[in-house]
């Protein structure tokens, strides 16, 4: 796995070499990040590098005309596919925690995650990010991940990883900006700053009891057979 970082994403990285029964998933096909609001000129050189294709941007209308992508006139295609139902503020006025967020997103934008996994289908290399590439993208990367038969722990290190990237010094900021509006949320610090292993094991255990799988759940909402074959031909090798 390269972790590569482009300057100005945040928590920016490539999920290939990760283990899938006897295979690999592919270096180069699938990223994920934050918001691509800060690149500098290195950052959209990277990206132009990495050949991105196809961008599958899972934030509201709000986020992307406060936060809008500095892609240039990077050949892409941008596909915008918001997985929250209401405001990202809601997370915080409503108190819920992070196992209640991913809960959600699987069951209210179903249809949405579908849309996301079958953009990656399009055209690759695909980049999929939100506003951190924690949440969302984490959900979003994960299930179809383990659709494509990587290992389960692999997509769970995968996602626990993120923790890693995001910087003391965001954290703080963010936390204090937060606990200004939010000031006795119990689930700020999850929110805004934690990517916790069990929780994101609990998610894909809880899609195992009610769909048999992550496959079966994105093929109770639409994506076809056809589709979680080439998913897996498309991220392993």
């Amino acid at each position: 796995m390269t972790g590569s970082l482009v300057p100005g994403a945040t928590n920016f990285r490539d999920v290939g070499g990760l283990p899938a029964g006897e295979g690999r998933t592919r270096e180069g096909v699938l990223f994920r990040s934050g918001n691509l609001v800060h690149l500098d000129d290195d950052g959209v050189r990277r990206l132009r590098d990495f050949g991105i294709r196809r961008v599958i941007d899972l934030r509201d209308e709000d986020e992307l005309a406060h936060a809008p992508s500095r892609l240039e006139d990077l050949p892409v295609e941008v596909q915008h596919t918001p997985l929250f139902l209401g405001s990202v503020a809601s997370f915080f006025s409503r108190e819920l925690s992070l196992a209640e967020m991913y809960d959600g997103i699987v069951d209210d934008s179903a249809d949405r995650v579908v849309q996301a996994v079958r953009g990656i289908l399009v055209a690759q290399p695909a980049l999929v990010h939100c506003t951190v590439g924690k949440d969302r993208t984490g959900v979003t990367v994960a299930v179809a991940l383990a659709a494509a038969g990587v290992d389960r722990e692999a997509v769970v290190d995968d996602y626990a990883r993120t923790e890693q990237f995001l910087s003391p010094e965001r954290n703080a900021a963010v936390l204090a900006a937060i606990r200004r509006v939010y000031p006795d949320n119990p689930h700020t610090e999850d929110l805004a700053a934690r990517s916790p292993a069990p929780v994101m094991r609990a998610l894909l255990a809880r899609l195992d009891r009610e769909y048999g799988s992550p496959a079966g759940y994105l093929r109770a909402h639409g994506l076809r057979d056809e589709e979680l074959r080439r998913l897996r031909e498309v991220l392993v090798g």
